[in-house]
Order: C-alpha cells, then sequence, then structure tokens
C-alpha cells in the first residue's frame, strides 16, 4: 500500500489526520444533552430549520439538553443552500445570543452554518477576510472557536466531520467557502433515525453527495505530491490521497454501491439508510482529510449559476441545485477525464461500487462512469446538466465558475485547464 505514496525529492512525507470525534447509533440525538456539558456548553445557540426543528429526533435532542440543565436559544432560519447574507445574519444572531457553544442539527447547509457563524462570533473580520482565495483574502483562522455540536440530518455532505463551510457568493454566481481545521465540530452526533422521513430524491442527491466525495479522495492526488511544508502550519486541510482517507473512502463507495439505490426506494429500508448514515460520516472524515477534486469544482458553477429548476423535496418558491446533485452530475465526465492518471485507482473504485471491471485498466475510466451513470439512472438523478435547465451556451460561465476554484482543482491527479473543463460540461450534458 504505501508503495504508491513514496515521496519524491523535495516532496511531502507527511500527512496529519484531526478526527471530530464521533458517535453513531439510531436514537443516539438523545445523549445531546450530555455531550453539551462534556464540551463545557452552559448556553447553546441551535442552528436548524423549520422543519427540521419538529422532527421527532430534532425534538429529542432538544429535551436532552433540557434534561442536562443546558439553556439555550433556537435560530430556525438557517439557508438551504445557504449564502454570503444567510451566513452573516447567522453570525448576528450568534453574536446577539451571547451562547458558549452552538449546535447544528441539519443538513450540511445547517452545519456549515453554524460553522461559520462560531468563526466570525469567536475571530470577529470583515467577511471576505477567511473566504478562500481568489474569491475572498484567504486570511488564516486565528485559532479554536467556540464548541460546536453537529448533529447531521441527512446521509450525505459528512460536514460533521470536515474543515470548510461552503456558501453561494450571490454577487459572484458561485459556489466558494471558508476552510481551516479550526472550523471543524468538537463532536458529531449521528443519529440515522433522522433520515427515515427523507423524501426519495432528497436520499438520492445526499447519497450520491457520498459516493462522489469518496472517489474524488480516492482518486485525488496523493499527499507526496506536494512540496514538503516549511511550516506544520501551513499544511492544507485537504492533503491529498493518503494511507488513512483511503480506508474510509473505499469503504464509503462499497456501501453506497450496496445500500444507495435500495435507501432511495424504500424509506422503511433502515438497514439502508443507517448504512448511507455511516457512510456518509466515513466518506466526511475521508475527504475532510483527503479533499475533493474536479467534480466539486465543477458544481459551484452549476449551482450558483441554477434558473428554472425547483427540486422536489425541497422548499418551493426559488430556484436551487441541491449540493449532490450540482456534484453528481459532473462526476461521470470528470472521472473519464482523470482515469488515465492513475487507472489502478480508478479501476478500484470502479469495482468497489459493483462494477464489472473485467475490461481493464485500459478502460477504467468508462466502467466507473457507466457504473455511476446506471446509479443515477435507477435512483432518479437528472440526466446531466440539460436536465437542469444548462446548454451550450451555458459552458462560458460554468467554466468561470469552476476554474476559480483553485484549492480542489490543484487536487485532481490530472492538471485541468479552462478548455478541459468546457470539454468536460459538455460532456456532462447528458448521459442516456
Amino acid at each position: 500500500m504505501f508503495g504508491e505514496f513514496t515521496p519524491r525529492p523535495g516532496g511531502e512525507t507527511v500527512f496529519t489526520v484531526e478526527t471530530t470525534p464521533i458517535k453513531y447509533g439510531p436514537g443516539v440525538s438523545g445523549e445531546l444533552g450530555f455531550d453539551a456539558r462534556a464540551k463545557g456548553i452552559t448556553r447553546a445557540a441551535v442552528f436548524t430549520d423549520i422543519r427540521v426543528k419538529d422532527l421527532e429526533p430534532a425534538q429529542r435532542a432538544l429535551k436532552a439538553l433540557e434534561a442536562a440543565g443546558v439553556d439555550y436559544i433556537v435560530y430556525d432560519q438557517t439557508a438551504v443552500e445557504p449564502t454570503d447574507r444567510s451566513f452573516q445574519d447567522a453570525t448576528e444572531f450568534l453574536i446577539d445570543a451571547r451562547a458558549d457553544g452552538v449546535i447544528s442539527i441539519g443538513g450540511g447547509s445547517t452545519i456549515d452554518t453554524a460553522k461559520a457563524a462560531a468563526l466570525y462570533a469567536s475571530h470577529p473580520a470583515p467577511f471576505l477576510a477567511y473566504v478562500n482565495k481568489p474569491i475572498g483574502e484567504g486570511r488564516p483562522v486565528p485559532g479554536p472557536v467556540m464548541p460546536h455540536i453537529a448533529l447531521p440530518t441527512t446521509a450525505g455532505t459528512g460536514s460533521e466531520c470536515t474543515a470548510v463551510a461552503v456558501f453561494d457568493f450571490v454577487e459572484h454566481q458561485v459556489k466558494t467557502g471558508i476552510a481551516s481545521k479550526f472550523l471543524k465540530p468538537a463532536q458529531a452526533i449521528v443519529d440515522p433515525e433522522f433520515t427515515y422521513t427523507l423524501p426519495a430524491l432528497v436520499t438520492a442527491a445526499t447519497g450520491f453527495d457520498v459516493l462522489t466525495h469518496a472517489i474524488e479522495s480516492y482518486t485525488a492526488k496523493p499527499y507526496t505530491a506536494r512540496d514538503k511544508a516549511t511550516d506544520p502550519t501551513l499544511r492544507p486541510p485537504y492533503q491529498g490521497a493518503n494511507p488513512h482517507s483511503d480506508l474510509g473512502s473505499l469503504e464509503a463507495i462499497r456501501m453506497g454501491g450496496r445500500y444507495l439505490v435500495r435507501a432511495v426506494m424504500d424509506g422503511a429500508d433502515h438497514e439502508a439508510r443507517n448504512a448511507m448514515m455511516y457512510a456518509a460520516t466515513m466518506a466526511g472524515v475521508s475527504f475532510g482529510n483527503a479533499g475533493v477534486h474536479i467534480p466539486h469544482a465543477m458544481s459551484y458553477s452549476v449551482a450558483g449559476m441554477i434558473r428554472d429548476y425547483q427540486p422536489e423535496g425541497w422548499p418551493a418558491g426559488h430556484d436551487l441545485c441541491p449540493h449532490g446533485i450540482s456534484v453528481v452530475v459532473n462526476a461521470p465526465a470528470a472521472f473519464r477525464f482523470t482515469a488515465d492518471a492513475n487507472p489502478d485507482r480508478h479501476l478500484t473504485a470502479a469495482e468497489a461500487l459493483g462494477a464489472d471491471t473485467s475490461g481493464g485498466a485500459n478502460n477504467a475510466g468508462a466502467i466507473l462512469a457507466d457504473r455511476m451513470i446506471a446509479l443515477m439512472k435507477e435512483a432518479g438523478i437528472p440526466n446531466g446538466l440539460s436536465d437542469l435547465n444548462y446548454d451550450e451556451a451555458d459552458i462560458p460561465g460554468l467554466v468561470k465558475g469552476a476554474i476559480a476554484q483553485q484549492r480542489l482543482l490543484v487536487g485532481s491527479p490530472k492538471s485541468v485547464t479552462e478548455n478541459d473543463l468546457a470539454d468536460l460540461y459538455r460532456d456532462a450534458m447528458r448521459y442516456w
């Protein structure tokens, strides 16, 4: 296993593992009060949304806070696919709440909102100060933020274990984010009972986010390809594929191939939904350590430029492209492109996903892409960008947004140019 991670002269020889403590299991949300007290939280700002807060597991979590004597105040206006403005609104709430800790009960949008609020409340600065370059200043976060306990309610983003907070920058019509090891929640409480009532398309979108995270992490440029860090504090949160991240990535891919379609087709299939929730957390640990690359970079402009698209299962009234959909519609095209950089890894990922790999390494990209496309069809995912109302005329704008995501693109096993991205968006227009 270590042979492929042999350092080059002057290359990195070290990878780090800083994992969020995880508690997993049906009903574990009932232990929130104990964990809040253990983190020293006496008054919590609870970030959620108006639909999630009334779910039985969410009510169980709030009652656990009360039983433990933890005071709390609820912010239930977190945005689906948050924006720069919604991050700032949440920060203002947290400052006014005078809380000493934050708790997020929701999907990746809610968890990321809590991360951002905790950051700016702990280390006040102009909003663009910590936002990734080139859109923001990319200023390093000065130090730890107030404790954050994350309770994910979807099996997808893995945000409960990652060091990033992603948002739509409305003015630029693109997604970007903030990245720092200090954004990782202090505790993840992973209760799969939250997913039992999720609609089919929500389950599909978040599940494909799991798969794409995991495959991107497994196929990312290895950590040894980076220059050796002259200062340990400057190692990026996304370090590249490494022996630790490989373990979680491959198991998440295997579980997704086995359980994702089952979870989509039947909400009462608790075995499948439990498995996908665990796979999501494993993928979050792995991609939060190794990173993601081209599909996620492409997704940011897909989500940012969306128009006339309102998916079933999300709040009506405004156009949005859920993160998992914006990612997976690019994935088959991207993996066809990257496969020749490391055919064996792409073929291993395809095999873990349940593909017939008898075609050999020379066809690794096609084999992996075809298996993903087959699963997308079964699960009801849109048929490429054209189903999201994109066409050839949109490609220049999509490319402009994607090429700005250099923090992600540097993790690709293969260099990608603007012309390459244009070809990839073209390939992603329709798959079947």
